[in-house]
């Protein structure tokens, strides 16, 4: 069986959901080089970035929505 292909949200979909997201207590990103990360986001809209915290790991990573494949809630 072929699999099948999901599209990639578009830029603004992506703005979307970080801005959703900004809500929840725990998100999953997935980013363009293959990484995905869990944890809580601060995200600023004007500039296009933002930052996952991940108190339980003891780590934080800034991004830029372009760097942004897909978010989980």
């Amino acid at each position: 069986m072929p699999e099948r292909q999901t599209a990639r949200p578009t830029r603004d979909e992506v703005y979307d959901l970080l801005m959703t997201a900004r809500q929840a207590d725990w998100v999953e990103i997935n980013f363009e080089d293959g990484r995905s990360l869990e944890g809580a986001i601060i995200f600023n809209e004007f500039k296009g970035t933002g930052r996952l915290i991940n108190v339980d790991q003891e780590f934080s990573f800034d991004f830029n929505v372009d760097q942004v494949v897909d978010v989980k809630m």
